[in-house]
């Protein structure tokens, strides 16, 4: 909270108040006492601060950092209507009916109810929800300050059950407790016993848009979900007097009138009033101050590592070397195990109720237990500033619960959501990626390198053609022909007589630390060019097409439009955007554009943990720290295991050659 108010311009200090200063107090909370007595005392105006309506995963009290604030610096707070607030003075005098304004409020709606983003978003996207056709109720925290802003009491809320119940005969009503009463830290208004036969409480799991979007009538005090109530379509009523009441948006039932708010409102500009003008928004990661929609990217990752993680992980399969960054990376909410292998994995995941994770594509039978989930882990495509095989731990992780995005012999989770229609807002932020990503040029690996010089070869059409590790995955699973780098070289060259071949080894084989060396022997006749110690950016840059096996610059080189021949199944192949010399799987019948194929595999599948603030953050916060040249921190015991390894390799010669 201190970084946010600084850097909106109010640095906290303790004291009495000077020249210029104002005295801060939260809210309206049981102590705001002082700060209005100090205020009044010296004459210094009081700024209120509160949260935003999109705060975090967790409720602060169970250790969620707000990543918004309201800084209200008319001395007013949004939930108590006995003085003007900074937001009803946007909600009744400013000009909320922008086109502009109102498109970015449509769009950021769509992207909230597509994630079910709420104020606390710890739901279970997978829980099971009440049959519709309820009566929905919403409990707040005894004590809170909007419901003491309104004069509400125990009674209002028995008053308001008695009201749902006698106005819904015969029809559930369910009564949706706050998050923080649902985790044990505070109490709520409605005990066991208001509850009966129809009378119940709502499962603490579900999330408050599906709730929402259930029900036939939504009743509350003042809780923010009224506001949501709103933005799903409801038209709730309302005991209390919050900010989303008094705009024709809500049947107020508060005998207390609010003469301040005859404006009518669309539901589209109280968002755009509430959500967009009123508050300040924070960017964890990159520490800034950042849009709505910067901060919707970043609460949808957070939220996504909670979902996935709330039950923790017993890992199998892991390098001991990666174990930590994995434990960093999905142990956050519950830390990480490992077992020694596949059978103590699932029966300890059995015990515990957690996930099985292994590493890759491995096929052991034990892991195909009923009612396990198992999740396959691998290195993103936007991985890292360095390579794994010298221990650079990745900034991005898949955790596939389907299968794996580099065996195209079964189905993927990649697969499936480029099966799927892209969420709200997808195809526009793919579109922004791409352009950032040729501004960049970002790729997996981002290895330094110089541009080559191919002006000895003419005007000659350009033939890229990557080499990769002959044991990986990606070619023992994707490759049903040519499996060796040689014999892609052979194919190539065949097919293209007269073209300028440019080959450039992978990085891990250039490093003399994996298999796949083509001796410079076998390379005449088939390669104009070697690219030794050329970034794969300034390759792709270089070539007018690209010719690989399964090598996931194809996808890059896809992105910077050039033209893809395919002779594996990489991830990317058989969805129509690749020339497939090597088949396409059946299960591939989606006909995606690129920023579709952007959007999956770089958004939607990959999970990204930022390096510098520890947080699970969004693909452009990754891309950003990739794009600098900043270096990036890393455990000290794997820098010097990685010199360890470097050494040796100096010491003894390239082992695979």
């Amino acid at each position: 909270m201190r970084r946010i108010l600084t850097l909106a311009g109010w640095r906290p200090v303790i004291g009495l108040p000077g020249p210029g200063d104002a005295v801060g107090v939260w809210g309206a909370s049981p102590i705001a006492w002082r700060g209005e007595v100090l205020a009044r005392a010296t004459g210094a105006p009081l700024l209120r601060i509160e949260d935003a309506f999109l705060r975090s995963v967790l409720p602060g009290r169970a250790g969620g950092a707000p990543i918004g604030l309201m800084i209200d610096d008319l001395g007013g707070v949004h939930f108590d209507p006995a003085a003007p607030s900074r937001i009803e003075t946007i909600l009744s005098q400013d000009p909320l009916d922008d086109p502009a304004l109102l498109a970015r409020a449509r769009a950021a709606m769509a992207r909230l109810a597509a994630g079910q983003i709420s104020k606390y978003t710890l739901h279970d996207p997978g829980a099971a929800l009440p049959e519709p056709g309820y009566a929905l109720v919403i409990d707040q925290t005894r004590g809170d300050g909007s419901v003491r802003a309104c004069g509400a009491d125990a009674a209002r809320f028995g008053a308001m059950l008695a009201a749902a119940e006698a106005e819904h005969p015969g029809a559930p009503v369910l009564i949706r407790r706050h998050p923080e009463t649902a985790l044990g830290l505070r109490p709520g208004h409605f005990g066991p016993e208001v509850l009966t036969g129809r009378t119940r409480l709502a499962p603490d799991g579900c999330s408050p848009r599906r709730l929402l979007e259930g029900a036939r009538a939504v009743y509350t005090v003042s809780s923010q979900m009224g506001f949501e109530a709103i933005l799903a379509g409801h038209r709730p009523q309302v005991f209390g007097r919050p900010f989303y009441a008094g705009w024709g948006l809500s049947e107020d039932r508060d005998p207390a009138p609010l003469p301040r708010r005859g404006r009518a409102l669309t539901p589209e500009a109280l968002f755009a009033g509430a959500m967009i003008r009123a508050p300040v928004w924070f960017d964890p990661c990159r520490d800034r101050l950042c849009t709505l929609e910067e901060a919707i990217d970043q609460i949808e990752a957070e939220a996504r590592a909670h979902a996935e993680d709330r039950a923790g992980h017993v890992g199998v399969g892991m390098r001991l070397w990666k174990r930590g960054h994995l434990n960093r990376v999905f142990g956050r909410s519950r830390r990480m195990v490992f077992a020694a292998n596949a059978a103590a994995a699932v029966a300890r995941a059995r015990a515990t109720g957690r996930a099985v994770a292994v590493w890759g594509a491995g096929a052991d039978p034990a892991l195909a237990a009923p009612g396990i989930v198992v999740r396959r882990i691998e290195d993103g495509f936007l991985r890292s500033r360095g390579l794994g095989a010298e221990l650079v731990p990745p900034l991005s992780l898949v955790a596939d619960p389907v299968g794996i995005y580099y065996d195209p012999t079964r189905e993927s989770g990649l697969e499936r959501l480029l099966e799927a229609p892209l969420p709200p807002g997808g195809h526009d932020r793919a579109a922004r990626l791409i352009v950032r990503l040729r501004e960049t040029g970002v790729g997996k690996y981002n290895l330094p390198g110089a541009s080559p010089d191919l002006s000895r070869l003419g005007a000659r059409r350009r033939i890229l053609v990557p080499g990769q590790v002959e044991d990986d995955a990606s070619v023992r699973l994707g490759c049903s022909g040519v499996a060796t780098n040689l014999g892609l070289l052979r194919v190539v060259r065949a097919a293209n007589p007269d073209a300028a071949i440019l080959w450039k080894p992978h990085p891990d084989i250039e490093a003399g630390l994996r298999p796949g060396a083509v001796h410079a022997s076998d390379l005449a006749g088939l390669a104009d060019a070697v690219l030794d110690g050329v970034s794969a950016a300034a390759a792709i840059a270089a070539a007018d097409e690209v010719w690989t096996m399964t090598s996931t610059l194809g996808f890059e080189a896809l992105i910077r439009g050039l033209p893809v021949t395919c002779l594996g199944v990489p991830f990317y192949a058989g969805w129509g955007l690749t020339r497939d010399l090597g088949g396409s799987p059946a299960q591939r019948r989606a006909r995606p554009d690129l920023e579709t194929l952007v959007h999956a595999a770089l958004v939607a599948y990959p999970r990204y943990a930022d390096p510098v603030s520890g947080l699970p953050c969004p693909v452009e916060v990754a891309l950003d720290r990739l794009a600098s040249g900043a270096p990036l921190p890393g455990p000290p015991a794997l820098r010097l295991l990685a010199r360890v390894q470097g050494w040796a390799m100096g010491a003894v010669g390239p082992v695979w050659r």
